[in-house]
C-alpha cells in the first residue's frame, strides 16, 4: 500500500453508472482515479465532470476497477493486470466465466449489488454503494492480500461484503435479479398489448403493478450479453419458475383455497425475515479467527458467512510479525455466533469469540 505522504492511484475502466460511481467513491475515499473507455466522448464527459481526475491508465494504481460490459470485463481485467501493478476487481453481475479465465493472484472478481433509475454518467452517485451488498467471488488464485484489500476498499464505501463461489453467486443473481427482470419486462408486455384494447388500463397501472415492473426500464441492450453469458443458470431458474407458476394456476384454478394461503402465507413470512443491517452494538459479537498465510484463508470465511447466512458487518486482517500467520477479526450478530462458530471449527478453524457489552 501507499505511503501516508503518496499520491494513492486507482484504475477505473468503463464510464458508466458504475464505472462513474466507483470513480466518485475512489475520489471521495482520497484516490486520484485514472479512467478509459472504449468510447473517448464518455472519458471526456467524465473528465469534464470530474468523475475522474486523469485520462488513461496508471501503470502505479493500487486498485483497478474493471466496468465495461459483461462480454469483454475478461480482456479488461487482463489489460488492468498488464498494464498496472496493483489489485483488480471487477463489478459485472456474471461472475463464473471472468474467474475461470483469468488466474491471478492480484484479481478477485466483485459485483457490486446497486444501481439507479437514471443511465451512465447521469446516475453517477459516490453513495450508490452505502448500505449496498457487494459480492466477491475469489478464485483458486485470489490471494489473501488481495481479496482483504478489496474487501475493506469496498466496505470504506459503506457496503456489506459477502463472498461467494463465482457459479453459486450467478446461480443466485439469476433467481434475485436476472429472472425478475425478465418477469417485468414480460408482464410489462402483457400489459401493452392490452392497452391497446383500452387505452385507459395503463394509466390505471399503480401501486405493485409499478413496483414490480419498476426494473424493466434498464437498458435492454445489458440484458443481451447477462443472458448470453449467464444462459445455464437462468435457463434452469426460469424452468424452476415456470413450474412453479404452473403449480399456482393449478391451485387457482381449482379453487384450492387452502394450499393457496399456505404459499401466500410463505411469501410474506420470507419477505418480511429479510436480512437487515446490524443493530445495537450489545446485540453484536466479535469473533478472531487465525488463519495461515495461504490463497484463500480469508475468503473461506467469508464464502462460509454467505453459506450459512450470517451477516459481516465489519472485518479486519491483522498480519503477523512473523508473516506466515494472520488473524481476521469480524463483527456478526450474537445470534449467529454458535452457528458460525461451529461451520469456522468443522472447517478447521479455532475461532475466538468476544461480546461487546
Amino acid at each position: 500500500m501507499a505511503g501516508n505522504n503518496a499520491i494513492r492511484r486507482a484504475n477505473v475502466i468503463g464510464m458508466g453508472l458504475i464505472g462513474g460511481s466507483v470513480s466518485l467513491a475512489l475520489q471521495k475515499a482520497g484516490f486520484v482515479v485514472h479512467g478509459d473507455d472504449a468510447d473517448n466522448d464518455r472519458v471526456d464527459l467524465a473528465l469534464e465532470r470530474g468523475v475522474i481526475n486523469q485520462r488513461g491508465i496508471a501503470h502505479d494504481a493500487e486498485i483497478g476497477i474493471a466496468a465495461t460490459p459483461v462480454l469483454t470485463l475478461t480482456d479488461t481485467v487482463q489489460r488492468l493486470l498488464r498494464e498496472s501493478t496493483g489489485i483488480v476487481t471487477d463489478v459485472g453481475s456474471v461472475k463464473t466465466e471472468v474467474a475461470r479465465n483469468v488466474a491471478d493472484p492480484r484479481f478477485v472478481p466483485g459485483h457490486p449489488m446497486a444501481g439507479s433509475e437514471l443511465d451512465g454518467l447521469d446516475g453517477a452517485d459516490p453513495t450508490m454503494f452505502e448500505g449496498a451488498v457487494w459480492v466477491l467471488t475469489p478464485t483458486t488464485s485470489s490471494s489473501d492480500e488481495a481479496f482483504s484489500t478489496i474487501a475493506a476498499l469496498i466496505a470504506g464505501f459503506g457496503s456489506e461484503v459477502v463472498a461467494l463461489d463465482p457459479e453459486r453467486h450467478d446461480d443466485f443473481v439469476a433467481l434475485i435479479s436476472h429472472v425478475p427482470h425478465l418477469t417485468a419486462a414480460t408482464l410489462m408486455g402483457l400489459a401493452d398489448e392490452r392497452s391497446e384494447e383500452h387505452l385507459a388500463l395503463l394509466r390505471l397501472a399503480a401501486g405493485g403493478f409499478r413496483d414490480m415492473t419498476r426494473i424493466a426500464s434498464g437498458r435492454p441492450d445489458i440484458w443481451l450479453d447477462i443472458c448470453r453469458q449467464n444462459n445455464d443458470a437462468i435457463v434452469r431458474t426460469l424452468d424452476r419458475f415456470i413450474s412453479e407458476l404452473t403449480a399456482v394456476r393449478d391451485i387457482v384454478k381449482n379453487n384450492d383455497g387452502a394450499h393457496l394461503l399456505q404459499r401466500l402465507e410463505r411469501a410474506r413470512n420470507a419477505r418480511m425475515n429479510l436480512p437487515s443491517r446490524a443493530g445495537r452494538v450489545e446485540d453484536l459479537a466479535e469473533v478472531r479467527i487465525p488463519i495461515p498465510d495461504r490463497p484463500g484463508s480469508a475468503a473461506q470465511i467469508f464464502t462460509l458467512s454467505g453459506e450459512l447466512g450470517v451477516n459481516i458487518y465489519d472485518f479486519e486482517v491483522v498480519h503477523s510479525a512473523e508473516g506466515d500467520s494472520g488473524v481476521i477479526v469480524v463483527v456478526i450478530g450474537l445470534d449467529h455466533v454458535e452457528l458460525f462458530r461451529g461451520g469456522l471449527m468443522a472447517r478447521g478453524f479455532r475461532p475466538a469469540v468476544s461480546r461487546f457489552s
